[in-house]
């Protein structure tokens, strides 16, 4: 009988992660969908496009909580269910790709940065603390939020590894699902990690309608001579 808590806090964590914030959030305040304009991605960065900041922090944080609470349910209560660390890490994976990979919008999710920000705070506040912070430093030094959410990423389930014996000791399936989820937030943002390469990524504050400053290139005038 045991054996069903686990696979049902699973299923309850993706179809929470399923519940698109973004989209949720502009509807009930009669803003355009947000996977109709801008990068089209239901995320809070394209929420803030729509020119309301109060939706774009609401639908950060409803992103971040979908990850943040069943992992944290789970290492409060799921013991008494015989729910541990495996369990934990599958939940916050399972919140995860829900957001990417949502069954109520035809598995058209966003990138998955607040909800891997909410699994991180549910792992340990501390990592969470760090992985934000890490995120502002490179967002404030490099002005991409794309590169900064890649860095989060990678160092999250690094720093818990590292770090480990400490605040928190590290458990292999955390570290794994961290892994993953990291990942698979490289894999949605490999647009933008093409634009970065290319230099073609926009940056933070930068206006939209604004070409990024590209390499000039002087055309060669071909002086035609008439003879």
């Amino acid at each position: 009988m045991q054996a069903i808590y686990p696979l049902a806090a699973v299923i309850a964590a993706y179809l929470l992660g399923s519940l698109a914030f973004a989209v949720l959030v502009s509807r009930a305040m009669g803003l355009s969908d947000p996977r109709t304009f801008g990068s089209k991605n239901p995320g809070a960065t394209n929420v803030l496009r729509s020119g309301s900041k109060a939706a774009a922090i609401v639908t950060l944080l409803f992103d971040a909580l979908k990850g943040f609470v069943p992992v944290l349910l789970v290492k409060l209560y799921g013991r008494d269910y015989g729910m541990g660390e495996t369990t934990m890490a599958m939940v916050g994976l399972a919140a995860f790709l829900g957001h990417l990979y949502p069954v109520f919008f035809r598995f058209q999710g966003g990138k998955g940065v607040a909800t891997f920000l909410g699994v991180v705070f549910g792992v340990h506040w501390l990592l969470g603390v760090a992985t934000g912070l890490t995120w502002i430093i490179i967002a404030f030094f490099f002005r991409y939020s794309s590169l900064a959410s890649l860095v989060a990423a990678i160092f999250a389930p690094t720093f818990y590894l590292l770090v480990s014996g400490g605040a928190w000791y590290a458990e292999g399936p955390v570290a794994m699902a961290l892994f993953v989820m990291a990942l698979l937030l490289a894999w949605r943002h490999r647009a933008n990690i093409q634009r970065l390469l290319q230099g073609k990524e926009s940056r933070l504050g930068a206006k939209k309608d604004e070409p990024p400053p590209a390499a000039h290139h002087p055309r060669p005038h071909h002086h035609h001579h008439r003879h």
